[in-house]
């Protein structure tokens, strides 16, 4: 018996949650798509929704890699070392993306979910190739946990995007239209 044996439950309902929510994602994007854009926006998108998209994602693709009937884990530990560094250089650049986008200021809330919780995510992930070879079950709890808080990161940031363009464009938008309306 491997020892990835006994995490099959967690990743089908992790794989399967990340799927539904990245479907989720292009629903709620197609729906807002007729707002009209404002200055900034799509930095903004590149900056925001791109991540969440990529966090889910890349949640999908462990379940998938987890759930390979592997029969050593040091070829999934490499996996999980490539992608663990390919993370944080991505959460560098949502950094980046953030600091540079003028469309909104970002408060704690945004730096902690958009990038310090997917940074430290990905930086348990790529630990855990490391202490993979040394104490497996430790390492595969590590990614079941850094995988977890990269679904929730995803999560919290798609609520927050969908209350944000629900909530604060569409008073931005009856005040624009109150103002256009003649006689009032």
């Amino acid at each position: 018996m491997t020892p990835l044996a006994g995490w099959e439950n967690f990743y089908v309902i992790v794989g399967s949650s990340a799927g539904a929510l990245i479907g989720l994602q292009f629903v709620v994007i197609t729906l807002i798509a007729n707002r009209p854009a404002g200055p900034g926006q799509e930095a903004a998108g590149a900056a925001f929704a791109t991540p969440t998209i990529v966090h889910f994602c890349v949640v999908l693709l462990f379940a998938g890699v987890q759930s390979a009937p592997w029969s050593r884990v040091e070829p999934v530990a490499l996996i999980w070392g490539a992608l663990g560094f390919a993370g944080i250089l991505y959460e560098l650049i949502v950094a980046r993306r953030m600091r540079t986008q003028t469309a909104y200021a970002p408060v704690f809330e945004d730096w902690l979910f958009h990038v310090l919780l997917p940074l430290a995510g990905y930086a348990a992930i790529a630990l855990a190739a490391f202490i993979a070879r040394s104490n497996v079950a430790m390492a595969l709890y590590i990614v079941g946990a850094a995988v977890l808080v990269l679904l929730f990161a995803g999560i919290h940031n798609a609520w927050d995007a969908v209350t944000y363009h629900v909530f604060s464009k569409r008073q931005e938008q009856g005040k624009a239209e109150q103002r256009a309306e003649p006689g009032i």
